[in-house]
């Protein structure tokens, strides 16, 4: 065998080093501008462009827009638009309704959170169980969440009157019941109520599906380990569920701090101001006042409360939600 055709047979089974820009067609010797990296991404931005485009026009316009109101008096009737700068928010400050504002929009959110995620785990744990009539069941609870918001709220505002169906049932039985939408003590209990039970379907379909793609194995396992249900609960559910837990924690947060239709409708904000939340107040400002500036105000102070909210509970995630680093 000769030098040559030895040195042939020795690379032959090597992977040869491929030339830079191989591959690549090019123009004239030179490289195309048009390579492959650079067609798919331009086919990403295409796909893409259309949502981009949607949240420029209604999301970040919007925002910039309420910024830029908030810092001007607008006065529709008199048709005036004056620039005002940081007065509305010193009138933010200084407002006397607003401790109370806020005070009540915690504590809705906060009865509205504990009770729907709560409720929303425990119908899951339920029908994830192998019984008969549980896709019944699944679907009862899940019917309000497609339920027109406002025909729900309209339908419960008839039974909670102080002669409604409620106080109706409970008279049969020789209890006389409060005006549940008219008393302080049972207004925003009401109203709270109310909107777990119009929501708690769409978090307890979410919980379900999580607790689905719990690997059955392990449950033997704590099981042959002598666990208790309330061991494995807590050792393998929650830890297995946290990602679900933080998703329909931050969207009921979320929703909670937007309620609208349920106030108006129910209670219009009363008694006095016990169930007037944020969204309802900036509403009342806005467009019964027409204060249009300092609405776009508590609109800003909404977005900031939302934001940090979020925000926190993303931050937060690392210590308790599983598989998070």
């Amino acid at each position: 065998m000769t030098p040559s055709a030895s040195k042939v047979a020795v690379t032959a089974g090597r992977v040869q080093p491929r030339p830079a820009g191989a591959g690549h067609p090019s123009v004239g010797g030179r490289r195309s501008f048009w390579t492959v990296r650079r067609r798919d991404n331009l086919v990403g931005y295409l796909l893409i462009a259309p949502q981009l485009l949607g949240s420029a026009l209604f999301v970040l316009l919007p925002l910039g827009l309420v910024f830029w109101y908030s810092m001007h008096e607008w006065n529709v009737l008199a048709g005036t638009f004056e620039f005002v700068g940081r007065e509305n928010y010193d009138r933010l400050l200084a407002d006397a309704n607003l401790r109370e504002v806020l005070g009540g929009t915690a504590l809705f959110s906060a009865g509205l959170v504990v009770l729907n995620l709560a409720l929303a785990l425990v119908l899951a744990i339920l029908l994830n169980q192998r019984l008969a009539g549980t896709t019944f069941f699944r679907t009862v609870f899940f019917s309000p969440v497609v339920v027109s918001l406002v025909a729900w709220t309209i339908v419960w505002q008839f039974l909670l009157q102080d002669d409604g169906g409620l106080n109706g049932l409970l008279g049969v039985a020789g209890i006389d019941g409060p005006n549940w939408l008219r008393g302080e003590g049972t207004a925003m209990t009401s109203v709270i109520v109310v909107q777990v039970l119009k929501n708690v379907g769409l978090n307890m379909v979410l919980f379900l599906a999580a607790l689905q793609g719990v690997p059955g194995q392990l449950y033997e396992a704590a099981e042959l380990d002598g666990a208790g249900a309330w061991t494995r609960f807590r050792r393998i559910t929650v830890p297995l569920i946290s990602p679900t837990i933080l998703l329909t924690s931050i969207i009921t947060v979320v929703g909670s701090l937007q309620v609208f239709a349920q106030i108006a409708v129910l209670t219009q904000g009363g008694p006095g101001m016990s169930t007037t939340v944020l969204v309802y107040y900036l509403y009342q400002q806005a467009f019964q006042f027409h204060h249009f500036g300092y609405g776009a105000t508590l609109s800003v102070l909404l977005f900031a409360i939302v934001a940090l909210l979020t925000v926190a509970q993303w931050r937060m995630r690392r210590k308790w939600v599983f598989n998070e680093t």
